[in-house]
């Protein structure tokens, strides 16, 4: 259902606002550069510093501005079962394509609970659903066979693959089959793990280089991994430099060298530091972004 290059979007802020003017730019930058979807409210979108009221609005904001030129597919998630059912079902009713559930964090449930935090949002609200597997931020792994018995409810169509394992990616694939969506969180699996079957990536990098992403996918999907290969090469850099300090700060830090937003986070994110930012400078002089 969900594939190719998609977006995992910043939120852009104005004096402590969501920049809604913004936010549209962004948008319409990314589709006019053959971007395959969107995520708004994921964690490049600092979804935990957002109010409910900010999460539904940016999530309404990005599905009216796509007129559903590419598919939006709303973050939703939360360590709390209620809440994530209650975000979910806006995003269904507001008119998302799908929803990203990340696997619920702090709480560690263990893989029961964790099925059941899934299966409850699933069968309640019909919307496809993607979990978002990212023990390194949850705290908690979603394993093959969880995801396989995930995978047997009609609406839970994919995974979006963040445990920086190749193995475990190709045993979800394994054990899913294929019809079941297999999208990798870190820009720089995204090739191998569409070399064993994988069908893309919801992207940090895309940001700032949505057309280079965009070409690499399709080059894969393809078959011709000589392109992807060399795309792949060339965005490494910045698949390194966007990771210098925690998502979002570097890729929002970038987007505001290249004009497309204000550099303003919500605490406890910060400005990056000095000589980071420097890096970041330099790498984006190199591939062209700046001048």
């Amino acid at each position: 259902m969900f594939r190719g290059a998609i977006t995992a979007l910043v939120t852009p802020f104005k004096d402590g606002k969501v920049d809604e003017a913004s936010l549209r730019e962004l948008i319409e930058f990314q589709i006019a550069n053959g971007i395959d979807g969107l995520v708004p409210c994921g964690t490049t979108g600092e979804s935990p510093t957002l109010s409910h009221d900010e999460h539904d609005r940016v999530i309404e904001i990005t599905i009216d501005a796509a007129k559903k030129r590419v598919p939006v597919i709303a973050g939703t998630g939360s360590n709390s079962t209620a809440e994530a059912l209650r975000l979910t079902r806006h995003a269904y009713e507001a008119g998302a394509d799908g929803a990203l559930i990340a696997c619920p964090y702090y709480n560690k449930p263990t893989q029961e609970g964790i099925y059941r935090h899934f299966s409850l949002i699933a069968k309640s609200v019909p919307i496809p659903i993607v979990p978002y597997n990212i023990p390194g931020r949850t705290g908690v792994n979603m394993s093959p066979e969880l995801l396989a018995r995930l995978a047997e409810i009609d609406n839970i169509v994919g995974v979006k693959e963040a445990s920086g394992s190749l193995k475990q990616m190709n045993d979800v694939l394994d054990l899913c089959g294929p019809e079941f969506d297999v999208l990798s969180g870190d820009d720089g699996f995204t090739l191998p793990l569409m070399a064993i079957g994988g069908k893309g990536i919801i992207s940090v990098a895309s940001n700032i280089v949505p057309a280079d992403m965009a070409a690499m996918v399709d080059a894969a999907e393809a078959g011709d991994f000589a392109a992807a290969r060399a795309l792949h090469a060339k965005m490494s850099p910045l698949f390194d430099v966007l990771f210098i300090e925690v998502n979002p700060i570097p890729v929002k830090a970038a987007l505001a060298l290249m004009g497309r937003i204000v550099c303003e986070y919500r605490l406890p994110l910060c400005p990056m530091a000095p000589a980071n930012h420097e890096k970041l400078r330099k790498v984006l002089v190199a591939y062209g972004l700046i001048s």
